[in-house]
Formats: C-alpha cells, sequence, structure tokens
C-alpha cells in the first residue's frame, strides 16, 4: 500500500520549530508537576481504593460529606470521590491515603469503614464491586522497580544502537526517547491521570514503539551514507525520512487507531494506559522526525556525509608534506 508517491518534504527545515514546541510543552508540565504535583495511582502512593454500585444514581457530594462525618481515611482533602465508568453505571470510585497495617485483617479495615460510613447514612442500596489495597511499604519498592526499569531501557537502548549504528545515532535515539516519555508524563499531568502500573507498562511500550520506528529511519540513513557519500548529511537524513514516511504513517496510523479503540471501550480501569498510549504513539512518531533525526545532524554538522576516496588521498599527501617541511 502506498501512501505517498515519492515525497520531498523539508522534515529538517522545521527541526528548530519542532524543538521549541517540544520545549514548551515540558516546560509547561514541569509547572504544572511543580504545582499540582503528579498523582500518584495507589500502587505508588499506598491506599485503598473501593468501587462501589449504587442502584440508584449516587450523589457525589452526599457520599464525601458521609465519609467526612465518620472521618475515614482521615476526612477532607486526603479523601478522592468521583465517578467510576459511565454515568449509566451508577458506580463510585472513594480513594483513601491509609491502610493501616500491611498484612492480616488491617488490609481490609478502611473497606469496612468506607461501607459502614455509607450504609449509617443510608444513601441507598449499594454493593462493594472493586476492591484495591496497597501499603506504603510496597508502594515504594513498585515506584523504586519503576524508575529502574525506564532508566535501564534508556542505558540498553544507547548500548544496542550505539554499537548497531554510531554513536550520534544512538544519542539521536535516547534523546528522542527521553523526549517522549517527559512529553507524555507532561500530558498526564495536565490532564491530572495517575501514575499507574497501567501506565508506567504504557510509558515502557512506548519507549520501545519509538525506539523501532527510529531504528527503521536511521537503517535507512545508513543505506544512503554509502550511495550519497557526497551529498551533506542534512539532505541525507532529509531523504531517509521521506523515504520511510509511508511506512511511518501506516504504522502509525494502526496503532492510533486501536488505542484510541481501547481507550473509548477499553473501560475506566484501561483509561490511563490507552491515554497514555495515544500520546506516547503520536510523540513518538514526532520525535522519530523531528528529534531524533535532528540530534544526526547536529552531531555530524553540514559538511558531506563522507569524503571521496580521491580527496580523501589528496588530503593525506597535504597533511603528510606539512609533516614532512616541520
Amino acid at each position: 500500500m502506498q501512501i505517498f508517491h515519492n515525497p520531498n518534504y523539508n522534515f529538517i527545515k522545521w527541526r528548530w520549530h519542532a524543538l521549541i514546541l517540544s520545549w514548551i510543552v515540558i516546560a509547561a508540565g514541569i509547572g504544572v508537576i511543580a504545582t499540582k504535583g503528579l498523582a500518584l495511582g495507589v500502587e505508588f502512593s499506598g491506599g485503598t481504593i473501593v468501587v462501589l454500585e449504587f442502584e440508584q444514581t449516587p450523589s457525589i457530594d452526599h457520599i464525601r460529606g458521609a465519609l467526612d462525618a465518620e472521618k475515614v481515611g482521615g476526612g477532607g482533602q486526603n479523601v478522592v470521590v468521583q465517578r467510576y465508568g459511565a454515568e449509566a453505571a451508577n458506580r463510585v470510585m472513594v480513594r483513601l491515603p491509609h491502610t493501616g497495617e500491611e498484612q492480616g485483617t488491617g488490609l481490609t479495615k478502611t473497606k469496612d469503614e468506607v461501607v459502614k460510613a455509607l450504609t449509617d447514612a443510608k444513601l441507598g442500596k449499594f454493593k462493594d464491586v472493586g476492591t484495591q489495597v496497597v501499603g506504603p511499604v510496597v508502594g515504594k519498592e513498585l515506584t523504586q522497580k519503576g524508575i529502574w526499569a525506564t532508566v535501564l531501557s534508556l542505558a540498553g537502548l544507547l548500548i544496542y544502537i550505539g554499537f548497531r549504528f554510531k554513536l550520534s545515532f544512538g544519542v539521536g535515539a535516547v534523546v528522542a526517547t527521553f523526549h517522549d516519555l517527559l512529553v507524555t508524563l507532561a500530558f498526564l499531568a495536565f490532564f491530572q491521570y495517575d501514575m499507574s502500573l497501567n501506565v508506567i507498562a504504557a510509558l515502557l511500550t512506548v519507549t520501545g514503539y519509538s525506539t523501532n520506528d527510529t531504528i527503521v529511519i536511521f537503517d535507512r540513513v545508513r543505506e544512503n551514507l554509502r550511495g550519497m557519500r557526497r551529498d551533506n548529511i542534512n539532505d541525507i537524513v532529509n531523504a531517509s525520512v521521506n523515504q520511510t514516511l509511508g511506512r511511518t504513517v501506516i504504522t502509525a496510523g494502526t496503532v492510533l487507531m486501536s488505542v484510541i479503540a481501547l481507550y473509548l471501550f477499553g473501560g475506566e480501569v484501561l483509561k490511563g494506559f490507552a491515554f497514555t498510549m495515544i500520546v506516547g504513539t503520536i510523540t513518538g512518531t514526532y520525535s522519530s522526525v523531528f528529534i531524533a533525526a535532528a540530534i544526526v545532524t547536529f552531531w555530524r554538522g553540514k559538511g558531506p556525509a563522507r569524503v571521496p576516496a580521491a580527496q580523501a588521498v589528496e588530503n593525506a599527501k597535504k597533511k603528510n608534506g606539512k609533516k614532512d617541511r616541520a
């Protein structure tokens, strides 16, 4: 399937505009995280999530008032109450930061307090349809593992591409991948999605997807370096991006349609994962074209990709002549 017929877009021309746009998004994300913080899921912050299903449409304010009155989870802003899933499902999610003990019956204590407080408040019939409990020690351990998984994946990426191609290519791929992670985190902060294990899985998936897309472009750059040795690196990279453009659009489009369907119909549990994949797929494709390729052009300069053999011999003779005169 051919989408583009001999495309000749000047992507390298827009590299500075792309870098500025990326920095604006990343800076805005850092600002939101610094002021509001990055919402952490119960897996990392520790706490209890209780999902309740009511027979009648529940009142969020009444539920929050009942929990505050009984001081469940400390009351006040510590307790998060919000609708869960479609409005017709009449489901509410209650998230509390405290779990009590991390073993035995202490794990279910907070959930029992929530059920008792809402039952005493006579807010209508309801049932517990899901509970998730994570203690603070486990949450801290999962946080450390998530950070290490991301750092090690970036290190492995640099080593692999550095050996397979050249160091400039490896640095470009790592910078592009790091860029994808920062932009995705920025959008998670903008829309206040919780940083959960599902989101971490999506971030690592995005890392692999972005790397694969970057390698396809770099592989074509390496091929063109042999046949276009008298052209400068900007023209070679630009030609390579255009030659792989159809493949990039088809692959990204297929992935994007899948994750959009997952976002719309996958249910509330997969919302964060699907949203992360949507943002990551878009920014991963964008970074492969504008960020990774741009880093290579900056690194290698504007001169010819490779000096012709005759010119190389002439340069060597001149250099030797200068040594002899010295």
